[in-house]
Formats: C-alpha cells, sequence, structure tokens
C-alpha cells in the first residue's frame, strides 16, 4: 500500500496535469474592445496586437491555497489555471461584415466565450454602444449557427424515418434550435432544456457555448462600475482593462499604491479568472505539505479516483481511497497530523464525489 501527498513525495512537483484538465476560454470583442491588453493582463505574456490571435494560461488566484500554503510553510506553490484564447477579429471587420470562418473555426475550439465590449468614450474611436456592439456579435454567431442547423435537420430528418430514437430527439432539438435562432436569439439564452443542447452537440454549434460578458471601462467610471454592468445581467463583470494592465504588469512590490492612485479597492482580476473558471465547469481541490500546496483542476462532479488521476494516471489505476477533510477545517485545526490525530480526516472511496475545497491524500498500490 502507498500513499501521496506533498508532504510525502516529491512525485507531486514533478507529475504533469494531464491535458484535459485545461479547458479553453476565448476572448471575442471588436477591434476597439480592449481583449488584447484583457489578455496580457491576465497572462503576464505581451500585449499581442489587436489583430494578433495568441494562447496563454491565466492563473486562478485562490486564498485557500495561500492560507494552506502559509499553515504547511510550503516551499512551493502552484496555483489553479485554465487556457486563454485572445481571438483576432479578421483586419477592418465590423459588425454585420461577416467574421470569417478562420475566426469562426478558432471559436469552435474554445468551451467558452467571453465577450469584451468597450464602454467607455475615446476621443479617436467615438461614443461607447456595448449593446449594439454584443448584439452585432452575437448575430454573427447566431447567423453561423442557423446555417449549420439548416444544412442538418433535412438530412437528420430523412434518417429519422428509420424509427432511431436518437436521431428524432435530434431533429426536435434541431427544429427548437432553428426557431430560436431564426427569432436572433442565441442557444444559450433560448428555452432549450439541457437534454435538446446535448441532442444538438454534433452540429457544434457557437451559441452552445456559456458565455458571460466583460464591460472594459475607464478609469472615471471605477465608482460607478456596477450600475454600468448591471444592464447586461448579474454575471457580467465591469474591468478598467487598460489600468488593470498597467498594475499587473507592473511592478509586484507597487501594485498596491497603484491600486490606490486609480482609485481601486482591489484588482478585479481575480474575479476574471474565477468566473471564467467557473464557467468552464472546473472546481479546485488542494494538496498540502512543507514540500507543496497545490491547487488542482478538475471537472465538477468527478468523483475521487478521476481526481487522483488528475495528480499522476497510476494514483487512479491504484486508488484505494481518499482521505478527506475541508480547507477551513483544515486551517481551524492548524496541521494534517493533528487533524489526523483528532479523527477528522475522513476515508472515503471510489464513488466518493469530490467537492471544491477539499484537501486531500490518496492512498494507492500498484
Amino acid at each position: 500500500m502507498a500513499s501521496h501527498s506533498p508532504r510525502r513525495a516529491e512525485q507531486a512537483q514533478t507529475t504533469r496535469i494531464p491535458c484535459w484538465a485545461m479547458e479553453h476560454l476565448g476572448l471575442v470583442g471588436w477591434s476597439d474592445a480592449g481583449s488584447n491588453r484583457l489578455f496580457s493582463a491576465l497572462t503576464g505574456l505581451a500585449d499581442p496586437g489587436v489583430y494578433e490571435s495568441a494562447m496563454g494560461v491565466a492563473q486562478v488566484a485562490d486564498e485557500r491555497l495561500e492560507r494552506l500554503a502559509a499553515m504547511s510553510h510550503s516551499k512551493k506553490v502552484v496555483p489553479a489555471g485554465f487556457e486563454l484564447a485572445q481571438i483576432a477579429l479578421p483586419p477592418g471587420t465590423k459588425p454585420g461584415e461577416g467574421l470569417g470562418a478562420r475566426f469562426l473555426g478558432s471559436l469552435r475550439n474554445c468551451d467558452a466565450l467571453c465577450f469584451v465590449l468597450r464602454a467607455h468614450e475615446h476621443a479617436s474611436l467615438g461614443p461607447a454602444d456595448p449593446h449594439g456592439d454584443l448584439d452585432g456579435l452575437e448575430l454573427e454567431l447566431v447567423v453561423t449557427d442557423l446555417a449549420t442547423v439548416e444544412s442538418r435537420v433535412d438530412k437528420q430528418r430523412r434518417a429519422a424515418k428509420s424509427g432511431d430514437k436518437a436521431i428524432i430527439a435530434e431533429v426536435a432539438a434541431l427544429d427548437a434550435a432553428a426557431a430560436a435562432l431564426g427569432d436572433g436569439v442565441p442557444i444559450y439564452r433560448s428555452g432549450l432544456d439541457a437534454q435538446a443542447r446535448e441532442a444538438l452537440a454534433p452540429c457544434f454549434l457557437l451559441t452552445t457555448k456559456p458565455a458571460f460578458v466583460l464591460l472594459n471601462i475607464d478609469e472615471t467610471q471605477v465608482a460607478d462600475a456596477e450600475a454600468i454592468a448591471k444592464d447586461f445581467g448579474h454575471d457580467a463583470l465591469p474591468v478598467a482593462i487598460d489600468v488593470e494592465a498597467e498594475i499587473a504588469l507592473g511592478d509586484p512590490a507597487e501594485r498596491a499604491e497603484m491600486l490606490e492612485t486609480f482609485g481601486i479597492a482591489e484588482s478585479v482580476l481575480p474575479r476574471v479568472a474565477r468566473a471564467a473558471y467557473l464557467l468552464l465547469g472546473r472546481r479546485t481541490f488542494l494538496t498540502t505539505g512543507d514540500k507543496e500546496s497545490r491547487a488542482w483542476t478538475y471537472r465538477a462532479g468527478a468523483r475521487a479516483p478521476e481526481c487522483a488521476g488528475v495528480i499522476h494516471s497510476d494514483l487512479q489505476r491504484g486508488f484505494i481511497r481518499a482521505e478527506v477533510i475541508r480547507w477551513d477545517e483544515l486551517l481551524e485545526i492548524g496541521s494534517w497530523a493533528k487533524a489526523k490525530e483528532l479523527g477528522r480526516i475522513r476515508l472515503e472511496g471510489k464513488d466518493y464525489e469530490v467537492l471544491d475545497g477539499d484537501v486531500l491524500e490518496i492512498r494507492f498500490n500498484v
């Protein structure tokens, strides 16, 4: 029998998270929206430029991880993250002119979308029209999806004559999707239920992807940020992208002072990263020890053996049980050893559904 945790083995510092643990968020916006600067702020990479596509990894700040690392006096701290794609529009593209096959192809590779909209006035760009910009972007996606649905539904309707229940269900979903898209409504805002959306999976529709809105404001709008965003739904995020990028890419020692200078209580970027992370259906379990504290990314609803496999495939293959405690309970007790001594560590088997914020050690044998 063997166990795994950063406290007991070097393996956690050297193993790689399998590539499926990373999912892609696509930043989408017209050329003046600021998505390139947002990409730079979230990834720490150089500004890719208005018409340049780029890929990077955005880290998800997590106070739980930092506090566990402090408790364990960890030498190394590894946060969770997700892949971020800055998807460049074709040069000179304007609403209603079509987005181009290459751009649409890039969107299909994303698991979720963030619509970046300019919400501030600009001397050379003119008045802000975030509602119009969002309508323009969504219209392009709706038109593309409607063409996809219409090209498939006749073929599947003929195939449904065989009586195949799965095809019949898909035809019903395609008809419902065509009705919504024909009215200009993206699937993510339509009344289609989860079962219908699942039936649409073979179409790879753009508007079935989860999405949220980010409003690019300027420093004069920071005090009114929440009011500006409320018209776009409860999950819309207002961000002074130029300010946040300047702070994020500056000297870490000066960030607090820079935030105060701009009148910002705290950076919004961690909220952006967290919102994207949750939208992608990702959750976090934690491991902690003197060598390393790490936030591990897993799919919401995963069971203990699958989460063990995120650390290393051997742990999933030889899984015996998981030792589990909630992160805040562990902090309150003060150490893993004391929690074990007090009998506060739970033993969970193969059917245990891991919760966001669980601290794990995996017992395995291979």
